[in-house]
């Protein structure tokens, strides 16, 4: 009875993989192949994987811990499907023009020089690099008010602070709906690695 609530703990608190199961085969090859069969259709013109080695070697800069890798993946996939001309929330426009463009559904701020990035939303470098700039920006402030020992609960944290409106009481025990597609993805690295397929 011991041993079967360790390996419930384990797992519940290990529910990303270990790199050794999947040594020598890169990681990033291994969310690249997921993303690809769970966020393009068969009909894909290859200009999705492009898109999607291009966010990967931009998110390489930003030395993520393991178990955060694919973030930017996850987001792009979960808000476009790797779409860098995808429009969205009409809902909140008073004319129905969309407020939400590109890989991240980024909204008109992004591009704002003074209080934004100054960037063009639908630029996959320039979304992507901005992106991962405001998540990690929140690290210092998550660190201090969260107060987690884990650098994962931090990017968590961070993530979630950095794509919703603030709160007075912070955001510290929510999670990004990104994080359950990052999640998924690693969850079916580790089977295939366990099971020998990488």
């Amino acid at each position: 009875m011991i041993i079967f609530g360790l390996n419930i703990i384990l797992a519940l608190s290990s529910n990303l993989y270990d790199t050794d199961f999947c040594r020598p085969t890169d990681l990033y090859d291994l969310l690249a192949e997921q993303a690809i069969e769970s966020c393009t259709n068969r009909n894909s013109t290859g200009e999705e994987l492009d898109i999607i080695n291009h966010i990967i070697s931009i998110e390489k800069e930003f030395n993520l811990p393991d178990s955060m890798k694919g973030m930017a993946l996850a987001a792009a996939c979960h808000e476009s499907r790797f779409n860098p001309n995808a429009l969205g929330d009409r809902k909140f426009s008073k004319n129905n023009k969309p407020k939400a463009v590109g890989l991240y559904q980024m909204w008109p701020w992004w591009e704002n020089e003074k209080f934004g990035y100054g960037i063009d939303r639908r630029d996959v470098e320039q979304s992507t690099r901005a992106f991962l700039t405001h998540i990690s920006k929140r690290m210092p402030k998550v660190t201090k008010t969260c107060r987690f020992k884990s650098e994962e609960r931090l990017w968590i944290a961070a993530w979630v602070h950095a794509i919703r409106k603030p709160r007075p009481q912070g955001r510290c025990f929510q999670k990004p709906l990104h994080l359950r597609v990052l999640r998924r993805w690693h969850r079916n690295i580790k089977k295939l690695c366990k099971d020998g397929s990488c």
